[in-house]
């Protein structure tokens, strides 16, 4: 029975960093070819970064991408990797595949090209709309007559690509006989999945009778997380091999397979020479909700600020749970010394608020000042003599423009703090509170907050640190100080009953009839549906965000903002 060592490059791409994708596919193999892998996959559309959205109708982006591919498998064998099998993913156009097919030439196409001593060998591709998540059931396999797979180390090995493992029939019918299928994927991180992953790859490959490789991106692309989670299970579904979540990571394990049988498979590589150590095969634990969520934002941010080329961010300390979560995760994310914290107070700001923000920024070291907004606030008011909701507003306003003059001064991104709660009802305000270039906690419940606070201050304490976010943020009720004596349960329900409401009708579309069946008030989910309704027009204006939910707003959940439509009980 042959053995072949296959290693998933578990890597993060840039989008549209064509040249910079390829150094990173060509260091992973190098990385690899030391460790003797006869086989090497990286994930979905590597090479251009993922999801590319609308550039993929762009011819000479399209055109860019091909070259780019023919130039990694030249460099690969320059390089002296020319005989280690490469698996990658790229943006391709229709061609000799759809012409064999009666198609015209042109339409993008997303591809698993394998590269084998400085030649593009195969290629297997489906037809690829550049909205994200959207495939037909287009395929074809170059050179040759449509052949099934490739054949390397003795081994007959099939290709897929992300959303075909979740078709029906889909991959497992062209991988029979296979001794193991490969599937690149550019799956994306979302809350509550469970383990759907692992038991999806483990149905297929029973189904198929055959091993498994799944190699997932990793990193930020705007709200999107890749987390990883690359894994390989045998033909019997039991888990071999798993990386970790949110690291770059090459994950090589060792699988005795089956020879190869196939009369279609495109020989791409031999039998390494000499005999090798067993690998003794890693498995990562999975983390626990708190650490995986926490980790989602933590590299979303980091990668947006990173990858569009910001120095550092700047967001407004209110001594309030959602602000000190959101410096948590920035300092985690970026350093201290990237982080900028500005207490904003107002003629109705409690002492223990000032005092708050500053512990918060005593105990992250990052950077702090105070910029007293009253004055700002009484010159607009000696002009507009506002009063009642338009007054609060009106500092909240002061605020923000603020905040976008430091950064417009000084180069930082402002971070916008509000939570999936308070946006869900439209309890924020536009050219306010909202103002910023991205919004770390943007798809957070409130109810979530307050764990994720309390995680991030529990693991602090297990490592003899001192905790980031003040006990006293944590624990008093939230309020935001543009009245005297206010708090947010004046104006909402119970974080933890609006929280569940929400939950059934922003991730699951479910009435007030069925809410109402469940016990709720009927008045009162008619009130929250009615609040969230009409706030689409201020989540249309909101910064991007991290998603970590399923139904993220703006990515994923929309609404017409000229919209009659309300849901009522009767």
């Amino acid at each position: 029975m042959p053995s072949i060592r296959l290693a998933l490059a578990q890597a993060n791409p840039v989008v549209g960093d064509l040249a910079g994708n390829a150094s990173r596919a060509l260091a992973a193999v190098s990385a690899a070819a030391k460790q003797g892998a006869d086989l090497v996959a990286l994930p979905e559309m590597f090479l251009t970064g993922y999801p590319i959205e609308d550039l993929a109708l762009r011819p000479s982006f399209q055109e860019a991408s091909r070259a780019t591919l023919e130039r990694l498998a030249a460099d690969l064998a320059a390089a002296g990797l020319g005989d280690i099998a490469v698996v990658v993913g790229y943006l391709d156009h229709e061609g000799a595949g759809a012409a064999r097919l009666g198609r015209p030439r042109g339409g993008p196409v997303n591809v698993a090209a394998v590269v084998h001593r400085g030649e593009i060998v195969a290629r297997y591709a489906k037809h690829h709309l550049p909205n994200y998540g959207v495939f037909d059931e287009y395929r074809y396999f170059v050179p040759g007559d449509s052949p099934t797979m490739i054949r390397v180390a003795g081994v007959d090995v099939a290709l897929a690509i992300c959303e075909d493992l979740w078709q029906e029939g889909g991959p497992v019918t062209w991988a029979k006989g296979a001794g193991l299928l490969i599937v690149i994927n550019g799956s994306p991180y979302e809350r509550n999945k469970d383990d759907v992953r692992l038991d999806l790859c483990q149905r297929r490959a029973r189904e198929a009778g055959c091993a498994l490789a799944y190699v997932n991106m990793v990193g930020g692309q705007d709200e999107l997380v890749f987390d990883g989670d690359s894994l390989v299970v045998g033909a019997d579904g039991s888990l071999l091999a798993r990386a970790g979540q949110y690291d770059e990571e090459l994950l090589v394990v060792d699988l005795d397979l089956p020879e190869g049988t196939s009369p279609s498979a495109v020989p791409v590589s031999s039998r390494s020479d000499g005999a090798r150590p067993t690998l003794e095969a890693r498995v990562a634990p999975r983390l626990a909700d708190e650490a995986e969520v926490y980790g989602a934002l933590v590299l979303g941010l980091r990668d947006y600020v990173d990858k569009n080329g910001f120095r550092s961010v700047i967001l407004g300390l209110s001594g309030g749970i959602d602000s000190a979560l959101v410096a948590a995760i920035a300092c985690d994310a970026l350093g201290p010394d990237r982080v900028h914290g500005v207490s904003l107070p107002s003629a109705y700001s409690s002492g223990h608020s000032r005092e708050d923000a500053a512990d918060l920024a005593q105990r992250t070291g990052l950077a702090f000042r105070t910029v007293e907004i009253a004055p700002m606030v009484d010159a607009f008011q000696s002009s507009l003599a506002l009063s009642g909701l338009a007054e609060e507003n009106l500092q909240a306003r002061v605020r923000g423009v603020t905040l976008m003059a430091l950064s417009n001064a000084e180069g930082h991104l402002v971070l916008a703090t509000g939570n999936k709660s308070e946006i869900s009802v439209g309890y924020s305000t536009i050219y306010g509170d909202a103002v910023g270039g991205f919004a770390p906690i943007k798809d957070v419940p409130k109810t979530l907050v307050w764990q994720l606070a309390r995680w991030r201050n529990a693991r602090a304490e297990e490592a003899g640190e001192l905790p980031p976010i003040p006990p006293r943020s944590i624990e008093k009720p939230p309020s935001a100080e543009l009245r005297p004596g206010q708090v947010d349960q004046d104006s909402l329900p119970p974080y933890d009953v609006l929280d569940d409401i929400l939950d059934d009708y922003v991730e699951h579309d479910r009435g007030v009839r069925d809410l109402a069946r469940e016990g709720y008030d009927s008045a009162l989910v008619e009130e929250v549906l009615r609040l969230t309704d009409a706030a689409e027009y201020k989540r249309r204006q909101y910064p991007p965000g991290t998603k970590i939910s399923l139904r993220a707003f703006g990515r994923d959940r929309r609404l017409p903002v000229t919209n009659r439509w309300r849901e009522r009980g009767d």
